[in-house]
Order: C-alpha cells, then sequence, then structure tokens
C-alpha cells in the first residue's frame, strides 16, 4: 500500500498527514511552531516537525512533502532535507517547498499561478507551468493575521491620544482584551511579563469585522493590507513570466478563511484578470498532492476540508 507523508509547517502550528494511494486519510498529527526562523531556535522548529509527524510513521513511508514557513532561502532546503531525514524514517523522494506554494497545490491542481497566504504572516509566490518559481519569505512588508491585529490596535491607542480618527475598533478591543481603557490595555502588551504575542493575534478578525461593518478606520487597515497581498502576488508572477490575464490566484491562510470579502477584494484589485480561488482544501492536502506527484500517482484527498485539518484560530 502507497503511503504518502504531507507535513504543513507554520508559526501557529505544525499538521501532519499520511494518506494512502486511495486518498484515505490513515494518521494525522498536530504540533507547535515548525518555521526555523519563527521558533525559538532551527532545533525547535524540526522538533516541531517531527512530534507532529510521530503518530503517523507507525508504517513505511514512500514518499513525504513538507510545505514550511521558514522554506526561504537555497541553503534553507539544504538544511531542511539532511536534519528532517535524520529525524524521521524517510528512505523515499523527499520534497520541500515554501509554504506559498502548498498553498498553491492546494488549490490548483496543475500547480501552477500565484498563492497569497495570509495566516499569522503573509507567503505569497507564483509557479508557472514550466516549473519556475518565485517566492520571498522575507517579503519588506507584512499582511497577515499578526499585522492586521497589530495596526488595528494601534488605531485604538491613536484614537485615544487624540492623533487618529475614531473607530469602533476601540470598544471591540476593551470588551477582547477585559481592558478598562486603551492605556490600560497598551500597559498590558508592552509591559514586562505581560500579555504574549498569541493575545494580539486574536484581534485580527475583529478588525476583518469592523471592515465589514463600515468602519473607516478599520476598512483603511484592511485594505492597505490587501494591497501589500496583491502587489506581492504581482511582482512574483512577473519574475515568473506567468502571465496575470486569467492566471488562477490561491487565496489561503486563516484570514482569508474569514467571511469578509474586503481583504480579498482589495488583493485582486492589484491583479487585473486574474481569478481568486478561495476557501480551498488547507496547505497540508497541497503537501501530500506533491508527494503523491513525485510518485506519479494521481488521487483524490479524502476530506479535504476534514476536521483534523482546522485552525483553531484565525491564524
Amino acid at each position: 500500500m502507497t503511503r504518502v507523508l504531507g507535513v504543513d509547517g507554520g508559526n501557529t502550528k505544525t499538521l501532519a498527514v499520511v494518506a494512502d494511494g486511495d486518498g484515505q486519510v490513515l494518521a494525522s498529527g498536530r504540533s507547535g511552531c515548525g518555521d526555523i526562523y519563527g521558533a525559538a531556535s532551527p532545533e525547535a522548529a524540526l522538533d516541531a516537525i517531527a512530534e507532529a509527524a510521530a503518530p503517523t510513521l507507525d508504517g513505511p513511508i514512500d514518499a513525504a512533502a513538507f510545505s514550511l514557513a521558514g522554506a526561504d532561502w537555497p541553503e534553507d532546503f539544504v538544511f531542511l532535507e539532511r536534519e528532517l531525514r535524520a529525524r524521521l524514517p524517510l528512505p523515499g523522494p523527499v520534497v520541500i517547498v515554501n509554504d506559498s506554494l502548498g498553498a498553491l497545490r492546494a488549490g490548483s491542481p496543475d500547480w501552477t499561478g500565484i498563492a497569497l497566504v495570509a495566516g499569522t504572516g503573509n507567503a505569497v509566490g507564483a509557479r508557472h507551468g514550466d516549473g519556475r518559481i518565485f517566492h520571498l519569505g522575507f517579503w519588506p512588508d507584512g499582511a497577515g493575521g499578526w499585522h492586521l491585529a497589530g495596526e488595528g490596535l494601534r488605531a485604538v491607542y491613536r484614537a485615544e491620544l487624540g492623533i487618529g480618527p475614531a473607530t469602533v475598533l476601540t470598544e471591540r478591543a476593551l470588551a477582547l482584551y477585559d481592558a478598562p481603557d486603551p492605556i490600560a490595555m497598551l500597559h498590558e502588551f508592552t509591559r514586562r511579563g505581560g500579555r504574549p504575542r498569541a493575545d494580539r493575534d486574536r484581534f485580527a478578525p475583529l478588525v476583518l469585522d469592523a471592515a465589514e461593518d463600515g468602519d473607516a478606520v478599520a476598512a483603511a487597515i484592511v485594505a492597505a493590507q490587501g494591497k501589500v497581498l496583491g502587489e506581492q502576488g504581482r511582482v512574483c508572477a512577473h519574475r515568473v513570466g506567468l502571465p496575470l490575464d486569467g492566471a488562477r490566484v490561491v487565496l489561503a491562510g486563516g484570514v482569508f478563511n474569514h467571511a469578509s470579502d474586503v481583504l480579498a477584494d482589495t488583493a485582486m484589485a492589484e491583479l487585473p484578470g486574474a481569478d481568486a480561488v478561495r476557501r480551498v482544501a488547507p496547505p497540508v492536502v497541497g503537501a501530500l498532492l506533491l508527494g503523491f506527484d513525485r510518485l506519479g500517482v494521481d488521487v483524490d484527498i479524502e476530506g479535504g476540508l476534514a476536521p483534523w485539518a482546522a485552525s483553531a484560530s484565525i491564524t
């Protein structure tokens, strides 16, 4: 029986899934940050990947594919393959791609097009049909849940200080964090031993909600983030010679899974003629498909949106 391991490693979580040649999911695992740049150390990220994969290794693995945040520069791919083979029983082919390209495969049957991934951070890349790819892990501008939440909270602080316009984000932030006023909330986020970064991320969906409800401040924040994502997608397409007209654009990640269309609409405005593909199977399914592609096996993965792949938060 053919068994393929697929792993999606991000900053919020790492998912691992094994499926057979019929597309049936046999086992899955989950752990924390699998980004060699985002974890406490590269070794911590590798340990998280191995931890997620552990429940799936009760049989031989014919091929493995890893869609990873932190697979950014050429030396990263060499390092990741060497270290993953050292930690996991992977005698067969190993495919490692940037997480933007794993997300692209999840929503693009021929693995061509552009991927705009907005999760904790932003992962953007493109692949041409001739195999050319382009992605960056270190874009000069960020546009994920971390950035949406941060800009939303900054707007609350500006409004409180009288250097920015009033916004419904204020009352929504105070309610979310059970704070008496914005300065007390700022204290909680900046004092020694205060709220952790993950608490800030929780504000991202409320910024999207407020933008959808018509709050001008929130709408401007979301539109700015969408423009960043669209511009980055356009750069990637240009770098691989991919025409925008008719190009498939996979919009993935927890932020794009929000019900609001504001972020998606502003991103796509930067990609005239391209076709948006939204709410696709999660990136771990893209990793599985890349593993089967490597073996030359055409398969439909069972339960592309199954509960085991769901994110516990917007990021």
